[in-house]
């Protein structure tokens, strides 16, 4: 997780020719979607791929934010959050905590485990994110995915995603367990029965899936990643004005001022 996200954050951006402009490329054509004409639109979607428990996520999700505060035409995006599992098989509770199952999955000792995560945290830290990595507990996301699937039927999708990131990776909370994803419902407005109820049953399961097996089709591997109106992709954790810049160019070839 922490070594695939270092290697998102390494690169450098590429740039084409125009005939009489040469415009940074901020954006990856998605396969089989960007080649016909856009069809001018004055507005733009952007569908988050994303999990919970992905620190470069969070400081994505970060960036993007301080991005869209700065793009002209703001008001006339929508974000919309879509579900990913870093690990599809993590049991409901890890026996690691974070630094023993890096220390685990990579070969590394526990001291070059700590030390990698100490770049993520202070790279959070610029962004205003205290991570507490000593606390965060190891395990399942799928039902906080369900969760936040839940909640976007609720039109709280967004602030679901926000709190369920501070609770991994600040507050040190389980978020596996179904009596402190209900709580952590209703401290983002949703009905606290309905969150335990629907908790204790397999609903929004299919719609996790859904999100997962459109990742594939795209050809999403890691995350986070953004794409923009189904026709072209950001991947990774980039700084704000990378971000920036692909709102601009996908707004501008999309017919906008």
């Amino acid at each position: 997780m922490i070594i695939n996200g270092i290697r998102r954050l390494i690169g450098a951006l590429a740039v084409v020719a125009t005939p009489s402009l040469l415009f940074p490329q901020f954006l990856e054509p998605l396969p089989g979607r960007a080649s016909a004409a856009a069809t001018p639109n004055k507005t733009m979607t952007i569908e988050i791929w994303s999990d919970v428990v992905c620190p470069f996520c969070y400081i994505g999700k970060r960036e993007f934010e301080a991005a869209l505060a700065r793009f002209p035409n703001k008001d006339e995006v929508t974000v919309v959050w879509k579900s990913f599992e870093l690990d599809p098989n993590a049991p409901q509770r890890s026996e690691y905590d974070m630094y023993g199952m890096l220390s685990s999955r990579y070969g590394i000792s526990r001291s070059e485990a700590q030390a990698r995560v100490q770049g993520v945290v202070d790279r959070a830290k610029t962004l205003g994110l205290d991570y507490q990595m000593d606390k965060a507990i190891i395990g399942s996301s799928f039902d906080a995915h369900r969760l936040i699937q839940f909640a976007k039927t609720k039109g709280k999708g967004a602030e679901a995603e926000e709190r369920l990131f501070k609770a991994y990776f600040v507050d040190g909370i389980h978020i596996a367990d179904h009596a402190a994803l209900t709580k952590l419902g209703g401290e983002v407005g949703l009905d606290e029965a309905e969150v335990s109820a629907m908790l204790a049953t397999s609903r929004f399961t299919e719609e996790v899936r859904a999100d997962e097996r459109e990742a594939q089709q795209i050809g999403v591997r890691g995350v986070p990643f953004f794409v923009i109106d189904r026709r072209y992709g950001v991947s990774g954790a980039q700084h704000s004005d990378h971000f920036l810049g692909a709102l601009q160019q996908a707004w501008r070839e999309n017919g906008g001022n």
